[in-house]
């Protein structure tokens, strides 16, 4: 492995603040209150966890995204002080996601709209550099949240792969759900993807399959050709297709403390691995190891990247 790396992974989208409240086993009847035994107040998002974590792994980085201007602008954009000087802000609340886990360790989320929702692509393309260098990576996150941000995909992704980047896309969850509509609008920058993060539900979605493998094939075939569609499968592993292969790498045993960006901190992981020049499928081991640590532990606790080096010399 290089140490003396020079290429930096840019996470872009969606930073907002958690609050997270546990454990709520059944929803109250309208008009009354329950008392929940834990809260916390964090920053969250798909974007915020990966750039969390990846401050933590000690990996060049930077979070690309905007604030509000209320008074959770200036809590939020401390947590990330390598970044937030360069967020435009605006005159909007900050958005908000309450977290509600469930004593299976599910989780059901509210959210508000505020300043993600009014992420535009001139402030993302305002941010990067001009041209990449080689290397650098580009993650987009929180794809049908960052509404102004989506309405310009197609454009977005071709300039990002004009400057030289590779790109990833995590999309989360459609919160209309998945519709034909939506496939043929995806349609439009796919090719211009070359990486894909996805959960399970996620995948089969998108894809309009019914089986995971037929999905994953199916969503490789629509990307550049230079990555693959990965498709994290919780505790049984992390599954990888591509033109070339396909690639599965199983899960860890863990004892689960908070499921909550999980797979943000895959992303952080398996995107570090490309940074630093490692295989595919180290890729998806160090994605799977980064996400085990944090999710089983209180505080997170994430491997740096040197640890994950480690990892890979003993396997």
């Amino acid at each position: 492995m290089d140490n003396t790396i020079a290429s930096t992974l840019y996470v872009v989208g969606n930073i907002n603040v958690d609050l997270i409240m546990s454990t709520l086993s059944d929803w109250p009847k309208r008009g009354t209150e329950v008392m929940l035994k834990h809260s916390e107040l964090r920053p969250g998002g798909s974007a915020g966890n990966c750039a969390l974590a990846l401050e933590a792994m000690q990996v060049p980085h930077r979070a690309i995204a905007n604030q509000g201007d209320d008074g959770f602008s200036h809590w939020l954009a401390s947590h990330f002080p390598h970044s937030a000087a360069h967020w435009p802000r605006y005159a909007c609340e900050t958005s908000l996601t309450v977290g509600v886990t469930h004593p299976d360790n599910e989780r059901s989320f509210l959210s508000n709209h505020g300043h993600i929702t009014v992420l535009t692509a001139d402030d993302v393309l305002a941010q990067l550099p001009l041209q990449a260098t080689p290397g650098d990576i580009v993650l987009l996150c929180g794809t049908f949240l960052c509404l102004e941000l989506y309405d310009h995909y197609p454009a977005l992704l071709a300039e990002l792969q004009q400057r030289g980047f590779c790109v990833a896309v995590d999309t989360g969850w459609p919160p209309a759900g998945w519709s034909d509509g939506l496939r043929l609008e995806m349609g439009n920058w796919l090719a211009d993807c070359d990486w894909l993060l996805l959960n399970e539900v996620e995948a089969l979605g998108l894809a309009g399959a019914d089986l995971l493998e037929q999905s994953g094939k199916r969503l490789a075939a629509q990307l550049s050709g230079r990555g693959g569609c990965v498709i994290k499968c919780g505790a049984e592993g992390a599954r990888l297709w591509s033109a070339a292969s396909v690639q599965f790498a199983a899960g860890q045993p863990v004892t689960v403390v908070d499921t909550i960006g999980a797979g943000d901190s895959f992303n952080a992981g398996f995107l570090t691995a490309l940074l630093y020049r490692q295989s595919s499928l180290s890729a998806l081991h160090w994605g799977i190891e980064v996400a085990s640590q944090a999710i089983s532990s209180s505080p997170r606790r994430y491997p740096s990247w040197q640890q994950l080096q480690l990892s890979n010399e003993v396997r």
